[in-house]
């Protein structure tokens, strides 16, 4: 990875001497009850209370809020501010500490986008008279809904937003799409594609929150059923615009046909089985029963229509019958919910994903194969491409796609922990503009240029996940719906000689998964640590998977 550029990280403060580890860890009063425009009423103000001692509750087993709080100070002090939402700068790293898993790791690259990302995805943090939401724009834009709400990313802003500590932000957020949104003059929710039912359910795995699930389950199912009566066909499968997917101007797309998309039909395959899934948890036979066939009928039809086997690869069905001739990232999209099946044949699809003719460009994955002669073609005259540029959308989705490939299939193909880690790094160290720290729309995949540039509304793009990557897949922590800490990190012993994760909440209590080669890094013993509410529940020589009982 040495051709990519670190000027935006080479001018950041040094970490590489924590300072306070194996230390008491003191967490400051949280801004929410300081926060001088917010009027609350004394229920409100009981709740709040009791969030924060939850969020108070939570202590670091080995890690400080040191290196945060000069990430913070660094983000803070490049940054303008031109906009404020529910939490400003000033407290935003009172807000973080008492919020977000902690994380260090000898990589430095990684580690301070992984705060950066968290700092940033606070700024889209607004309270309204509907309760709290996230926008996807830092600016006001002409197609959002009521209070700016967009969403196209809602996915992913649940599947990074589930490891906040305060569970209420996710929660209004959810309702907001689910009960406020379809009452407003103009409603967003169904303007774009959409896996929230799936996003909802792996929350619940983090949280094991199943009052919520009960509260909206029904919304939920009927939320599916009017996609049927929007975009289902005749023959069961979904259709979609590209434009609609948040994906317009690709190569397959268009915005009169109906053509059958890969994103669409991964999506509902998602939310038909989670809604199956959050259906048994609340004894529902019928609905689980329903939703499972309804899950087991996509997967059946994405194989026998989108899988295209000269191209060895999921495609778009175009409305006249025939595939797209263009193999795109959205082809992937089908392991974000572990749908294909665990076959050699299907597992080749990945070669493309490090052949620089397919999708491997310097500065990330591409959004459509650099062999296709229409390749970033349709950029002129208008403002958004997905021809070929590097979108961390996309990104996001096919790292997730890799991990479920590496972590639930026999057959990985060519794919390895190192391709998945090399990825992660390149989208981490696309990050960056004029030597500074910045996340945008979509990049040149050859030198990383923003191709929206530097204006307002791109700025801070709250569109993508990059926490959740990390969590999850990097370091590996698998929600489940048991008792069970399952830990299955995509890292070998010889990339990190040490990281921590920190002060995460799962299931009510606080979990710490270390890894300190020689021990000398954290000062608790050689090896992979697990610790639950700061008791030690697991150790061990080596760096691997594991199961433990919570």
């Amino acid at each position: 990875m040495s051709h990519l550029k670190n000027d935006a990280f080479q001018n950041l403060p040094s970490f590489e001497n924590l300072e306070g580890l194996n230390t008491h860890h003191s967490t400051p009063t949280s801004n929410m009850m300081t926060h001088k425009h917010w009027k609350i009423d004394t229920l409100f103000l009981v709740i709040c209370l009791w969030s924060v001692k939850i969020c108070h509750g939570q202590k670091a087993a080995v890690l400080s809020t040191a290196s945060l709080k000069k990430d913070v100070e660094y983000f803070n002090a490049i940054d303008d501010e031109a906009i404020k939402n529910y939490v400003p700068n000033a407290q935003s790293f009172e807000w973080l500490a008492n919020n977000i898993p902690l994380f260090d790791c000898p990589d430095s690259v990684i580690r301070t986008v992984y705060n950066y990302r968290w700092w940033s995805l606070r700024k889209h943090l607004k309270q309204t008279p509907d309760g709290f939401i996230f926008t996807e724009f830092i600016t006001k834009v002409n197609h959002a809904g009521k209070h700016n709400a967009i969403s196209s990313a809602l996915g992913h802003h649940i599947y990074e937003g589930r490891w906040l500590h305060q569970s209420q932000f996710i929660d209004d957020y959810i309702s907001f799409w689910l009960y406020v949104d379809p009452k407003h003059t103009a409603p967003r929710f169904h303007a774009f594609s959409s896996w929230v039912q799936d996003a909802v359910y792996q929350r619940y795995l983090v949280n094991l929150d199943k009052t919520f699930l009960q509260k909206h389950l029904f919304a939920l199912e009927a939320d599916y059923r009017k996609w049927e009566q929007e975009r289902q066909l005749p023959n069961q499968l979904f259709w979609q615009f590209d434009v609609r997917d948040a994906m317009e101007e690709s190569i397959s797309g268009s915005r009169k046909e109906k053509n059958i998309r890969p994103t669409i039909n991964s999506y509902m395959y998602g939310n038909a089985l989670a809604i199956s899934k959050m259906a048994a948890l609340l004894d529902n036979d019928t609905l689980q029963q329903k939703y499972q066939q309804k899950a087991e009928v996509l997967k059946r039809l994405v194989h026998e229509n989108l899988w295209d086997r000269e191209a060895t690869f999921f495609k778009v069905k175009l409305e006249k019958g025939d595939f797209a001739n263009a193999r795109e990232a959205i082809g992937f999209i089908p392991w974000y919910f572990n749908l294909p099946y665990d076959s050699p044949l299907y597992a080749r699809q990945w070669d493309q994903l490090t052949d620089t003719t397919g999708f491997r460009a310097k500065w990330g994955i591409t959004t459509a194969e650099r062999r296709h002669p229409l390749f970033r073609t349709h950029g002129s005259g208008h403002s958004c491409e997905w021809d070929g540029p590097v979108w961390p959308f996309a990104t996001t989705q096919t790292l997730r796609a890799l991990s479920n490939l590496l972590n639930n299939y026999k057959h990985h193909g060519s794919m390895t922990k190192q391709v998945f880690y090399e990825e992660l790094y390149k989208y981490a160290q696309s990050h960056q503009m004029n030597g500074k720290l910045y996340l945008g729309e979509y990049q040149d995949e050859k030198n990383g240029e923003w191709l929206k540039g530097d204006i307002p509304r791109s700025k801070f793009y709250n569109h993508s996940g990059f926490a959740d990557l990390i969590i999850a897949d990097l370091i590996g922590l698998k929600p489940r719906s048991d008792n069970t800490l399952q830990i299955q990190p995509l890292l070998s012993p010889q990339q990190w000689d040490w990281f921590c994760l920190d002060k995460v909440l799962y299931h009510g209590k606080s979990v710490t998964i270390m890894w300190d080669k020689t021990g000398k890094r954290y000062h608790k013993g050689k090896g992979m640590r697990v610790f639950v509410d700061g008791k030690e529940v697991f150790k061990s020589q080596k760096l691997g998977n594991t199961s433990i009982k919570i």
